[in-house]
């Protein structure tokens, strides 16, 4: 079987599965409700996808690792995959910003993190996931390419996908390019989750929040954005500018 018919495979698979891991994720741990992670509409993180693909290379590499001992090798291995994603998170996280002016996730108030892009916890958790990947989930990818390789026909499941995840993008695309107008005419960077996260919270005043249209709330989306803005940025300008007087002020006294 071609690698580009591996590598689209388990770009689908890594997509829907790390959608699902962040679901629960959000529902139980961080947000304590459903939430629909991400920036498409339905069931799929590209950033996932493209980390299954990175942690299925990696492990081609294992046997050439300079190291004697087996747990180091492996050691040496988890902690290169961490890397490895961390990059991409990164990447990913800065082309965002800069292109359309959304913050796709913010790290700000982890420690020792870098631009909000990445911290160290979070590459924590990336090793623990790439070990994870390693004894529970490879395996099974092994066995799932072995028995698509013997039944290729079933390979149009994979072209349904990418059918759906073209349209899903081009959707997902529009909106985020009105939401990256409003931020440059506004001149700030619009955090999607806490964006996504005051709908919902906008929303469960009156009626039961949509899972897989999270940012439609009835209301044209520019309405929601001037929300957005009047509740996040112009408490901070106030703030700034509070500050700045005090500051005023000090200087004033000691002189």
């Amino acid at each position: 079987m071609s690698v580009f018919l591996i590598l689209t495979f388990l770009f689908a698979v890594g997509s829907m599965i790390g959608w699902g891991i962040e679901v629960i994720y959000r529902r139980f741990v961080s947000q304590k409700h459903w939430v629909n992670p991400g920036f498409l509409t339905g069931p799929c993180l590209p950033l996932y996808g493209m980390s299954l693909c990175i942690l299925y290379l990696l492990t081609g590499i294992e046997n050439h690792i300079p190291a004697n001992a087996l747990w180091l090798r492996k050691l040496i291995l988890f902690l290169l995959m961490a890397i490895a994603i961390t990059c991409l998170e990164y990447v990913i996280g800065v082309v965002s910003l800069k292109y359309t002016k959304v913050r796709l996730w913010d790290y700000t108030d982890q420690w020792g993190n870098i631009q909000g892009m990445i911290c160290p916890l979070y590459s924590f958790f990336w090793m623990v996931l790439s070990a994870i990947y390693y004894f529970l989930v490879h395996p099974h990818i092994l066995d799932a390419l072995a028995w698509l390789a013997r039944n290729q026909a079933f390979s149009f499941g994979i072209g349904f996908f990418y059918g759906i995840f073209v349209i899903d993008l081009a959707y997902s695309a529009q909106l985020i390019m009105k939401i990256k107008q409003f931020a440059q005419e506004h001149e700030i960077e619009v955090r999607l989750e806490e964006f996504r996260e005051d709908i919902y919270q906008h929303i469960s005043e009156h009626q039961k929040p949509k899972f897989l249209l999270s940012l439609h709330t009835g209301q044209p989306l520019q309405q929601m954005l001037e929300k957005y803005h009047e509740l996040h940025f112009s408490a901070d300008m106030m703030m700034e500018e509070m500050k700045e007087k005090l500051e005023q002020i000090e200087q004033f006294r000691r002189r």
